[in-house]
């Protein structure tokens, strides 16, 4: 009886703790409303199974408790209850896996009008680039990578050389325009992650990965790298700041751009040359 006690127990605090405890993630900034909708629906099935499962446990252990007089059923084999398990358990599965489909399908589809966003990590620091006045990114290869190109941006594409580089500083986005995410990683696997936007995604070495999204909330939001990647991984941080397009537009307009960067450095290594 203690033991059947203990199982009810843990399925009615498990679902008092989800209940009543503040467990619930940071208010959304963004449009993707449907990935909180199909984390609820999991949590609601997986709940319920969680639930049925541990009561029947204790069930069974109260019902089918040892008794002196009592002999046990040998019965290896029952169809009838291997069907209906069979079939709840493909609903269930199921249940699950559509909405996270068709949220996926959107999450990838991104809209036409969408501006070119590129997130650069590498450990243990957030880059960014965007695009410059033609509205374009620059080619980018990994061969390209060195001590002055980190970004590894190819120098003779024209459309780069005006791209906005962002360094060790934050990302500012506008609000209510679609912006596509470009993830890129130079060395490990990373993840790039703001709990507000509901959206992240694995940065893979040698693969450019994305997704979009669109801002709907002004305001400073924390960047986490989401993926363990080393020793410094919890210090990998930043900021995403989110503003009117007045306000980003004039950010936008005093960043350094690839090529003022690359002049930069040019002039410095020929100095540093000329030095006796």
């Amino acid at each position: 009886m203690a033991v059947a006690l203990v199982f009810i127990l843990v399925a009615v605090g498990s679902v008092l703790f989800h209940v009543f405890s503040p467990w619930w993630w940071t208010p959304i900034a963004s449009n993707w409303h449907q990935i909180d909708s199909t984390i609820i629906i999991t949590f609601w099935i997986t709940g319920i199974v969680f639930t049925a499962v541990v009561c029947f446990v204790g069930y069974c252990i109260w019902r089918f408790r040892h008794r002196p007089d009592a002999k046990a059923d040998y019965e290896p084999e029952n169809k009838r209850l291997e069907g209906w398990l069979t079939l709840a358990t493909a609903l269930g599965v199921a249940a699950m896996l559509a909405p996270g489909l068709y949220v996926w399908h959107q999450y990838i589809s991104v809209p036409s009008d969408a501006t070119d966003v590129e997130v650069i990590g590498r450990q243990w620091q957030w880059s960014y680039r965007l695009p410059g006045k033609d509205g374009k990114l620059g080619r980018a290869d990994v061969k390209n990578i060195s001590d002055e190109n980190f970004l590894g941006l190819d120098p003779d594409d024209p459309a780069g050389k005006d791209d906005v580089v962002v360094e060790f500083d934050d990302l500012h986005l506008p609000i209510g325009k679609p912006i596509k995410i470009l993830l890129r990683s130079v060395d490990v696997l990373h993840d790039f992650y703001v709990p507000e936007f509901r959206a992240k995604m694995d940065m893979v070495p040698g693969i450019v990965t994305s997704y979009w999204l669109t801002p709907t909330r002004t305001g400073t939001f924390d960047v986490l790298c989401a993926e363990l990647c080393g020793v410094a991984h919890s210090q990998m941080r930043s900021r995403v700041i989110v503003e009117k397009h007045a306000q980003y537009q004039s950010w936008l307009d005093q960043q350094q751009t690839f090529a003022d960067i690359a002049g930069r450095k040019k002039t410095a290594a020929a100095v540093e040359t000329t030095r006796p």
